[in-house]
Order: structure tokens, then C-alpha cells, then sequence
């Protein structure tokens, strides 16, 4: 049941995701970039999750929250960096989001919960954690996957085979049924993630 600090969560997230100064267009309308990522988000979550919790909501809401302040190009632009970069970021978004959290009254069991969730903690024995993985994967499959394809023309068959698998690992296996059936992707796009996965099979 959404309790009385939910609404206000929701609006100091969507608030904080609304002054990115990266700007994309969707459906004729003009959105900050990370907002409508975030919307994307609670989207899929309501799909794939209906019941989920508030907590789930906020984090998967949160999942990118002001990702612009934590830029790729802050590291060093090898594996390495990435590495650092990503473990940089998720503690960053965790930590934006327990200000929040704290400011809209939630106690520090629910602030520690979601947040540990945002922040990917114990993927794959953490169901919160594993859940918000879920879902930016299929965000991303049915919102960014073709886009990347189209950025990367120079990537053979085992670079894409490479990166789909790396990804699907971090799935469960109800969201990589869950994609298969749910996801829209041109069946070119289709074929190569069921080549991908099955090959490993």
C-alpha cells in the first residue's frame, strides 16, 4: 500500500531527473534526457512487476537519478575506468537518492533497502537488486538496443554476441522469457540475441 511519503519521493525524484541539461525528443515532445529514462522505467516495471512495492518503485524511478553529475569521462577511458566509473556511479545514485528519501520521511530501513537496490547490491541473491537489473535490462532492449546497433556498424557478430551475453547473464531467467515474449525489436535484432544466447546454451 503507497504510504503518505511516497508522493512526495516521486516528485523530489522526477524534480531532480527534470534539471538534466541533456535534452531527447520522444512521441513530439521534448523530455530531459534521464526523466524520461526514469519514466521508461517505472513503465516496465508496472508490466513486468504490477505488485512491486514502493520501494521497488522509487528505486527503479531512481535508477539513473542526475546521471549526468557523475560523468564517464571523469576515469580513465579504459576497462579499468569503466569499472570504476560504473562502481562510482551506482554509489552516487544510492546516495542521491537516500537525501531524497530522508528528505520526503522514510526511516532508514526503507531508505536502506531501496537504495542497496539502486546501488546493485548482492545481484542475483538480492531479489530487489535482481529486480531493478531486470528491468534496465528490458528498458534497454526495447528503448536503446536498436539505437546502440545503429552507433556501432564497426561491431562484427562475436562483438554483438559478446555484449548480448554479458548482458543476458545479468537477467533472471523470467525476465529472459519475459523478453522474448513482450519486448518489440525487429526480427533481425531478435534472431541475433536468440543466436547470441542459445550458442552458450
Amino acid at each position: 500500500m503507497t504510504n503518505q511519503y511516497f508522493g512526495k519521493a516521486k516528485a523530489l525524484i522526477d524534480a531532480a531527473n527534470s534539471e538534466d541539461p541533456n535534452r531527447v525528443t520522444c512521441d513530439g515532445r521534448d523530455w530531459p534526457k534521464e526523466l524520461l529514462y526514469s519514466k521508461r522505467m517505472s513503465e516496465m516495471l508496472e508490466r513486468f512487476a504490477p505488485k512491486a512495492d514502493d520501494a521497488m518503485k522509487l528505486a527503479v524511478s531512481a535508477q539513473h537519478i542526475q546521471r549526468w553529475k557523475s560523468p564517464r569521462s571523469d576515469y580513465p577511458m579504459n576497462r579499468k575506468g569503466y569499472y570504476q566509473w560504473r562502481a562510482a556511479l551506482c554509489q552516487f545514485h544510492a546516495d542521491t537518492l537516500a537525501g531524497l528519501l530522508n528528505k520526503a520521511g522514510y526511516d532508514d530501513e526503507f531508505i536502506t533497502r531501496t537504495t542497496q537496490a539502486v546501488a546493485k547490491k548482492s545481484l542475483k541473491t538480492n531479489s530487489d537488486s535482481q529486480l531493478l537489473e531486470d528491468i534496465a535490462g528490458l528498458v534497454f532492449l526495447q528503448y536503446y538496443f536498436l539505437d546502440f546497433v545503429d552507433k556501432h556498424p564497426e561491431y562484427n557478430e562475436e562483438k554483438w554476441f559478446d555484449i548480448i551475453r554479458r548482458m543476458w547473464q545479468k537477467l533472471s531467467v523470467r525476465a529472459r522469457q519475459y523478453a522474448f515474449g513482450n519486448i518489440s525489436l525487429p526480427p533481425s535484432l531478435t534472431a541475433l540475441i536468440r543466436k547470441a544466447v542459445s550458442e552458450t546454451s
